[in-house]
């Protein structure tokens, strides 16, 4: 199998990186604005977190909506497609904990 067919690569290029997963996360129950994704994730700059938004909205993972107003805000949410990726994170986030708390013994597999 060529790298660019495989699936696992297209899941990792949609969901990959140091932020989106994060992103995946904060968004997987509710929908949340700009400024709390920004305090939820932090250390995260506006500009990454804008371009890492955009993405997931360009890949049909995440929609946005705006709000009109004296203080403009803008909303972020799982689409239905999106939400497919549910089992996947839950799934990634049980292996983390298993992962996090397993004992290493260097040059042993187990």
């Amino acid at each position: 199998m060529r790298i660019d067919e495989c699936p696992v690569k297209a899941t990792v290029d949609v969901i990959g990186g140091k932020w989106k997963p994060l992103i995946l996360r904060e968004l997987k129950d509710e929908t949340r604005c700009f400024g709390e994704l920004c305090r939820a994730l932090e250390g995260v700059r506006h500009k990454v977190l804008t371009e890492q938004l955009k993405e997931l909205e360009i890949e049909g993972i995440v929609s946005r909506r705006e709000f009109a107003g004296k203080m403009p805000q803008t909303e972020y949410r799982l689409t239905a497609y999106g939400e497919t990726l549910r089992p996947l994170l839950t799934l990634m986030a049980e292996w983390g904990l298993t992962h996090r708390t397993r004992k290493r013994v260097p040059g042993r597999e187990s």
